[in-house]
């Protein structure tokens, strides 16, 4: 998969661009703070419909432009899915910023972060700003509106960028919010299923703060519960399968970038497990080797149900749903070593980029088609072998977008190979 052209209206510090993008390896090159990073930021914008950088897509629009009573910002891509295919295809997102604008509902994106990376955030049009503006954002795929969970999947990108160190060092919420991402592209109705499981969940909540404040049927929660657990078991499943086969790859690409002396594991940790718990059992070491792919989505729906009885009182005296995919957790250990409490910024740095390799691998192994890697000053912190692995990697990949401040952290060969476009204050100087 590749991109053939890009056009960015009113986005960031982009007030008009339109490129005819290059096969294979490009470098962008420039200071720091001109727009390199926004240039990747805009491409994973259209393939998750959500920034990597932002909690609010308001913040992408064009300072100048957000001031003016209807503002506008547009990204546009042509695509083709492989050097074989005759038809290229349209991505379009509009992002319309408006005073006092319509209040309905265009759907909204469950994949946005928010305070719960399951949410849609409540109300998708509203800013969040002052003065009543609405923000609304339309996705148009080949000339056809669709929705976010409709349009995701269609373009694909896996996005390593410096602040990503979260998934690692960061709290459970920026590592749930990495595998709704990834899954999002590559799963069917994945993204549908999180933005319904939000729903439900704000709904059981409600309810729940309801029940223990004013008292009331508590079999009101049965319905709820149904809801919550058909589209939870289907977020659960995916998850488990998912993550296991990341797991593999990751590892092979680790023990690679370690030139075999660190292990990598990947330990999903879901809030409900459906691994058979004894009672007064200890639980097992966090490094303890578990496999959960034999159970079947009804089998893990049924548990889940049961567990929410169990639970039901709990839930009650508190006001809030305290199982399920929204709780979950991943660790990421090395050599047994738990990256995020115990690892350095090196082995930290060097398991996010075998994960982000895995996961260019992993899209290219469930849709036929390699995602388009946009990689943010990577090499910066990377030794001299490490930074040859990874450039030999590349090669695998259709189209690779790189940034850097320095040139001269690339072999000459590489560089050889590779185009060169300069970018300053929001201008792309094609070399």
């Amino acid at each position: 998969m590749y991109l053939t052209h890009l056009s960015l209206t009113n986005f960031r510090a982009f007030t008009r661009l339109d490129l005819d993008m290059p096969r294979r390896i490009l470098l962008l090159v420039g200071d720091n703070a001109q727009g390199k990073t926004t240039l990747l930021e805009a491409i994973y914008f259209l393939a998750a419909f959500t920034s990597t950088l932002t909690d609010n897509d308001r913040q992408l629009i064009n300072l100048t432009a957000a001031n003016e009573p209807l503002a506008v910002a547009r990204l546009v891509a042509d695509f083709k899915r492989d050097e074989h295919s005759h038809r290229t295809q349209r991505l379009e997102v509009r992002l319309i910023l408006e005073a006092g604008g319509n209040p309905l509902s265009s759907g909204g994106n469950p994949l946005s972060s928010g305070g719960n990376p399951l949410s849609s955030g409540g109300n998708p049009l509203s800013s969040g700003g002052n003065g009543g503006a609405r923000l609304r954002k339309e996705i148009l795929l080949d000339g056809v509106k669709r929705t976010a969970h409709e349009a995701v999947g269609c373009f694909n990108a896996v996005i390593f960028l410096p602040q990503m160190m979260r998934i690692v060092e960061g709290g459970p919420e920026d590592r749930r919010r990495y595998i709704n991402l990834t899954l999002a592209q590559v799963v069917p109705g994945y993204a549908q299923a999180l933005n319904e499981y939000s729903q439900v969940l704000t709904q059981r909540n409600a309810l729940l703060k309801q029940l223990n404040e004013r008292g009331g049927d508590i079999d009101q929660l049965s319905y709820w519960d149904d809801l919550l657990t058909q589209r939870g078991s289907f977020l659960i499943h995916a998850r488990i399968m998912a993550l296991q086969e990341i797991e593999r790859l990751a590892a092979r690409r680790h023990h690679q970038l370690t030139h075999s002396r660190e292990v990598l594991r990947l330990v999903y940790q879901p809030s409900y497990d459906p691994l058979p718990q004894v009672e007064g059992q200890y639980s097992l070491p966090l490094d303890a080797p578990v496999s959960r792919s034999n159970f079947t989505r009804d089998q893990i729906r049924q548990g889940f149900a049961q567990r929410l009885q169990t639970l039901r009182k709990e839930e009650i005296g508190r006001g809030v749903t305290t199982c399920g995919p929204h709780r979950d957790e991943l660790r990421l250990l090395a050599n047994r070593l738990d990256l995020g409490d115990f690892g350095s910024r090196g082995q930290a740095r060097t398991a996010l980029l075998a994960l982000k390799l895995a996961e260019v691998t992993w899209m290219k192994e469930k849709t036929g088609h390699w995602p388009v890697l946009l990689l943010d000053e990577i090499l910066a912190e990377l030794d001299i072998q490490r930074r040859a692995d990874l450039l030999e990697a590349l090669k695998e990949c259709d189209q690779a977008l790189l940034t850097t401040t320095d040139l001269n952290l690339f072999v000459p060969e590489f560089v050889q190979h590779s185009v060169v476009w300069k970018v300053n204050a929001g201008q792309v100087e094609i070399t």
